[in-house]
């Protein structure tokens, strides 16, 4: 071509595709950071705490591990996933049920690809479901939930959507503990929607990465409701703190195995098979053990008290927040200071998150990231700027009956407090 310029040609579905908007806050802030400004990064959600050391000293271990793998995964970390769902959840399911991949995020697109049906999505959710679905070119039906449900599905709204064409294959999304609003389902609400989701043999993706983040320790997956309809997805990223590390799960009902063999053969024309070394280190994850339930018990614990302070803070500030029940965000509504910020030239959450990370270094993320209507004043924090090895050590000397206290979150969680603190002083 003239002047030695090569023609570019973008798929339509990939063109003007944004970076992922909690990827893009994360190096904004770094940047900033870079740039010698005070950042509180609480933009991208990622665990604040370590990766469990047994689970590490077992991927030192089996560092040497370098044959390529079963596409599906290691059959010991197979059956450790279906060991861990039938120790925590008392659902059966076998090691040829379990399909393990570079992260669920990576599963998720995959399932998508292979998937012929609608994607359907309540909203708020999180970033990556409906570009995903863009990417391979899946119509994404949105549900919007309401506030006063704490932003959850309700059966009668998916009624609402399925009612319109019965027969039409779907699926939906189901998260919790929920990212943006660290909200979750009770035993009721799962065995209502699970009615909802057999009467329109709907098959329900329940992404439960934040399952063990659950402040009480009692997380119930609606697989327990709806099996035969119901794919679980998890992974180390958020309750074993190993993000970086990459490794996701699928866990399918015998029914949907057409399904799981769909996405296996894509796999294996794609990422081949995830890391072995890791895939060796997760088998101890899955098994857990003394060590990894006082490891979670400590990280509920510190997550709790935190989200506790947090809410307080920003209910007494005058925002509607739901109180969330585990991981570690929150999804607050600033409508009701609308006119405080109008008067500051602030109209919409994209506006608001700029002028809060411009005037306060404190980095959110504005709702219309979640599938909240641009004009809806709606942000989402995550409190995870802070040192949670640090943390865990410090809780680990405190009685488990006794609370840990504001002193405690000051002196160990300073730059979380510090950060709310600021966002309040902006408001008023």
């Amino acid at each position: 071509m003239a002047n030695g310029q090569h023609e570019v040609h973008l798929n339509l579905n990939v063109r003007g595709l944004p970076l992922s908007a909690t990827l893009e806050i994360n190096e904004q802030s770094n940047r900033l950071l870079d740039n010698g400004r005070q950042v509180f990064k609480l933009g991208l959600g990622q665990s604040p705490f370590p990766v469990p050391a047994p689970v590490v000293r077992e991927l030192q271990t089996n560092a040497y591990q370098k044959d390529y793998l079963p596409v599906k995964g290691l059959p010991a970390l197979c059956d450790a996933v279906t060991g861990y769902y039938r120790r925590t959840q008392g659902l059966n399911f076998r090691g040829e049920n379990i399909l393990v991949g570079p992260g669920s995020k990576e599963l998720m697109f995959i399932l998508q690809l292979v998937y012929y049906g609608d994607l359907v999505i309540p909203t708020p959710s999180w970033v990556s479901y409906a570009p995903q679905a863009n990417i391979v070119g899946r119509p994404v039906r949105w549900l919007t939930t309401e506030a006063r449900n704490n932003w959850l599905l309700t059966p009668s709204e998916l009624e609402k959507l399925c009612a319109k064409d019965p027969t039409k294959p779907r699926i939906v999304i189901l998260n919790y503990p929920n990212n943006p609003t660290g909200c979750s389902y009770s035993t009721e609400q799962l065995q209502a929607l699970a009615v909802t989701a057999r009467k329109y043999k709907i098959i329900l993706l329940s992404d439960e990465i934040y399952g063990e983040l659950n402040f009480q320790g009692n997380h119930q997956s609606i697989a327990r409701f709806y099996p035969e309809g119901t794919i679980i997805a998890s992974g180390l990223s958020k309750w074993a703190g190993a993000g970086g590390w990459r490794l996701g799960t699928f866990a399918f009902p015998s029914e949907l195995d057409w399904l799981l063999e769909a996405m296996a053969a894509v796999a294996s024309e794609t990422f081949t098979a995830t890391s072995a070394p890791i895939q060796y280190a997760a088998v101890r994850a899955f098994n857990g053990g003394d060590e990894m339930e006082y490891y979670l018990r400590q990280s509920r614990r510190i997550l709790r008290e935190l989200s506790g302070w947090i809410w307080q803070s920003l209910s007494q500030a005058g925002l509607e927040v739901a109180c969330p029940d585990g991981a570690f965000y929150m999804f607050p509504d600033f409508e009701p200071l609308r006119s405080r910020l109008e008067a500051k030239g602030i109209e919409n959450s994209t506006q608001l998150c700029r002028r809060l990370l411009d005037e306060t270094g404190v980095a959110i993320l504005p709702g219309s990231c979640f599938g909240r209507p641009e004009q809806e004043l709606t942000a989402r924090l995550a409190f995870v700027d802070f040192d949670g090895a640090r943390a865990l050590a410090a809780a680990e000397q405190i009685p488990a009956e006794q609370e840990l206290g504001e002193e405690f979150l000051r002196q160990y969680c300073e730059k979380v407090l510090t950060a709310i603190d600021r966002l309040c002083n902006w408001l008023q």
